[in-house]
């Protein structure tokens, strides 16, 4: 074999593993985002059984110290013992407030260090004593910390529909 053809196959040869590898590693990213879309979903997923029970500690248990909680009608609340103070008011003056979920999705960063939750819920609570439901949206940004687990550092809360009868 002439050292041009050796040469052209060692290249080829490299090409052909290059690409290889290339697709071995976006696989295992897309293998890393799923498993990570999967992680958020069963923390929000426990955030909403904290708030379906009206407990304050599990509601917050994935919340950043510093989170920014961002509602419709409401001002905006900095920091993890503002957010459980705004909790505990909303579960004492409306304790039929439930939320359940419509459908939702994870967009996961490239990096696997941040993740967008996006879902949609109906909200089920009372007004003057009648039972009223309302579809809303729940954005959340979550960011992986230290010791690998996921923290809400923003929430967004925002009203698709206003209440209506059920």
């Amino acid at each position: 074999m002439s050292v041009m053809r050796a040469s052209k196959l060692l290249v080829s040869m490299s090409i052909v593993g290059a690409v290889a590898f290339a697709d071995l590693a976006l696989a295992a990213q897309g293998d890393d985002a799923s498993a990570i879309a999967r992680t958020i979903k069963s923390d929000v997923a426990q955030l909403i059984a904290g708030i379906n029970a009206h407990d304050v500690v599990r509601a917050t248990a994935f919340d950043a110290p510093d989170i920014i909680s961002m509602e419709s009608g409401r001002p905006s609340s900095t920091g993890l013992e503002a957010e459980r103070a705004g909790l505990g008011f909303a579960f004492a003056h409306n304790p039929d407030w439930r939320v359940s979920l419509v459908d939702e999705t994870v967009d996961v960063a490239s990096a696997g260090d941040m993740a967008i939750y996006r879902g949609v819920y109906n909200q089920d609570s009372s007004q003057a004593g009648v039972p009223v439901t309302q579809k809303v949206n729940f954005i959340a940004a979550f960011k992986r910390q230290g010791d690998g687990s996921w923290k809400v550092m923003w929430s967004i809360v925002s009203e698709m529909e206003r209440p209506h009868k059920k």
